[in-house]
């Protein structure tokens, strides 16, 4: 892995670690890319964590991971169906990689892969612990999503 994939990669993991959510942790590596400001990023990505609101829908990393891909090709002009169409086809390819990579973009069923309990009947997020951490496959679905999306932004740039 290069030195800025990595750079990426080791900086949402932190984030991570250090209490964001997994789409927190995922957007905010990003928002210097896009020259954003790591507290509105990690304020627009809140919602997302725990499969969007603790729901355990679609995987808080892969919604991180949608919303850097809407930055790099969504289109401003919502008429423009050209740059949507684009836009759905570069997110449809990442979230396919981090399918086949994890085995499912969804939140429960990439939990109860890991083992742990997958609850989603309260909105009140579970305190991180060590337990926590060593239970939960969340920190490299994180570390997955930010590579995929650094190798995606690698690849634009060649």
């Amino acid at each position: 892995m290069d030195n800025k994939k990595k750079e990426y990669v080791e900086r949402a993991v932190s984030l991570f670690m250090k209490g964001c959510n997994c789409s927190q942790s995922v957007a905010t590596a990003f928002a210097d890319v896009y020259h954003l400001d790591p507290a509105t990023v990690s304020r627009l990505s809140a919602g997302f964590g725990g499969g969007v609101g603790r729901m355990r829908m679609m995987c808080g990393a892969v919604s991180g991971m949608v919303m850097l891909a809407g930055m790099e090709e969504g289109p401003e002009d919502s008429d423009n169906r050209k740059a949507k169409t684009e836009c759905y086809s570069r997110v449809r390819q990442l979230v396919e990689k981090f399918k086949d990579e994890n085995g499912s973009i969804i939140c429960e069923e990439l939990l109860k892969m890991n083992g742990c309990k997958a609850v989603k009947d309260t909105a009140i997020p579970d305190e991180r612990t060590a337990k926590y951490y060593a239970e939960r496959p969340c920190a490299r679905k994180v570390a997955s999503a930010a590579r995929i999306y650094a190798e995606f932004l690698e690849e634009r740039d060649k």
